[in-house]
């Protein structure tokens, strides 16, 4: 019984998929179809995404800025790490925005200082300016002396502690009262700036400005020394997200000013495209025709399998609005040869058991059950190896590419899913299926 409500699960999932995978407008025996899109009511909460799929600058182009760093102020031996943190900056504010393939470089020709931001999927400038920002400058000022509470923006002095000296900001819930609040975290000199200015502003205010403008203005209750602060407040938990962003993202060490600005074209030729796509379907095909011929009713059972699993891939792309590049691509069909090399390892196993004077039926359970070592310890090791590609934590001494992000991300999403897929969904259809043959 529950193996048939496993079976029904796997098949309204597969419609499921299938119906967002398809285009909303395509043509079926000389009829024009049209499929209503995806409209969801939940009582007050509808749901309406934009089932598109993005595809990243190598496939569709996208803005291309160029940015100015002002250095005047820094020395001459921190320029390059200053200009190396702005970028690790503005990566990071891209990518705030969604899960976005944005190409950051650094680029210096003599004094002048520059980064070179390409963000895939972005036709309107303007959008892509004011995601990035211009000028962004974070610092926390400090009520003067004389003043006892605020009566305009002039009454607050800078403090010195600025973006620079601020390493993240991260939104966490209260242990008392379980509501949200924001953390700040300082670097080691930022650390000992802080522990001096709360130290003789206890009960007063320090405000923290961007672009001049206040953005929050907490009060101060105590000496801060080790560098770790919360804001409190009544926020929501989209304004303690809003207030977060606005700190990270506003952490530039330098300012910056945008200097060109153009819309770009697909980096790689529509024939390239169109070739490289080709040769994905081409190996496919011949994948699946090798699983049928060489291990027959067994192998179209697991090319069922294959199939829902690039229709469950495929409806993960749409509904995260995840981008495709042609190295996604590229994750995505590897992911469909290791999905492929479960498969080959429960039947070889299975073969093994029937040579060994085993029913057909048991020799299914148990090539599962010992193949499946096999199958973890080949799949953690790679999604380790997507750990370091797709470097979650932008530790500079690892990539920072936004391509190489997108390969491991897809390939990431494409070996958990093919897991599903080898474990469960193909498990299920032959225990269905096969089993029954068996039994004749």
């Amino acid at each position: 019984m529950k193996q048939k409500r496993l079976l029904w699960l796997i098949i309204i999932l597969t419609v499921f998929s299938l119906y967002l995978d398809l285009p909303s407008k395509f043509r079926l025996f000389n009829q024009e179809i049209n499929l209503p899109p995806l409209d969801i009511t939940l009582g007050g909460l509808r749901i309406r995404p934009n089932l598109q799929i993005r595809k990243g600058i190598d496939l569709a182009g996208g803005t291309h800025l160029v940015f100015q760093s002002d250095m005047k102020d820094i020395q001459e031996a921190d320029r390059e790490s200053a200009l190396n943190s702005v970028a690790e900056n503005i990566q990071r504010r891209v990518n705030l925005f969604g899960l976005s393939e944005a190409l950051v470089q650094t680029s210096k020709l003599g004094e002048n200082y520059r980064l070179v931001v390409e963000i895939p999927g972005v036709e309107n400038i303007g959008q892509a300016v004011d995601l990035i920002g211009q000028t962004a400058q974070l610092d926390f000022r400090e009520l003067k002396k004389e003043a006892t509470q605020a009566s305009a923006l002039a009454d607050y002095l800078p403090t010195g502690l600025t973006g620079k000296d601020l390493s993240k900001s991260t939104v966490q819930f209260d242990q008392n009262t379980n509501k949200p609040v924001v953390g700040l975290k300082f670097s080691d000199e930022g650390a000992k700036k802080f522990s001096e200015i709360t130290s003789r502003n206890v009960g007063r205010p320090v405000g923290i400005f961007l672009d001049n403008l206040p953005i929050t203005i907490p009060m101060v209750k105590e000496q801060i020394k080790n560098g770790e602060a919360i804001i409190t407040g009544e926020y929501t938990a989209n304004q303690a997200k809003q207030l977060s962003t606005q700190l990270n993202a506003g952490a530039l060490p330098v300012p910056i000013k945008i200097i060109e600005q153009r819309n770009i074209g697909a980096i790689l030729g529509t024939e390239s495209v169109q070739k490289s796509v080709r040769a994905g379907i081409i190996g496919l095909l011949m994948v699946i025709l090798f699983m049928a011929g060489y291990y027959g009713r067994l192998g179209i059972l697991a090319d069922i399998g294959l199939v829902i699993y690039g229709l469950l891939t495929l409806t993960i792309y749409k509904i995260f609005a995840i981008i495709l590049t042609l190295p996604g691509i590229a994750g995505f069909l590897l992911s469909v040869g290791m999905a492929v090399d479960s498969n080959i390892l429960i039947f070889e196993r299975m073969k093994e058991e029937e040579r060994m004077g085993k029913p057909r039926s048991i020799a299914m359970e148990l090539g599962f059950g010992r193949a499946w070592d096999s199958i973890r310890d080949a799949n953690i090791c790679t999604l380790i190896t997507c750990f370091i590609l797709f470097n979650p934590f932008g530790w500079s001494f690892l990539n920072t590419s936004g391509m190489i992000r997108g390969f491991a991300l897809n390939l990431v999403i494409g070996v958990v899913l093919s897991l599903f897929t080898g474990i469960v969904v193909t498990r299920t259809i032959l225990r269905s299926f096969a089993k029954k043959e068996a039994k004749k």
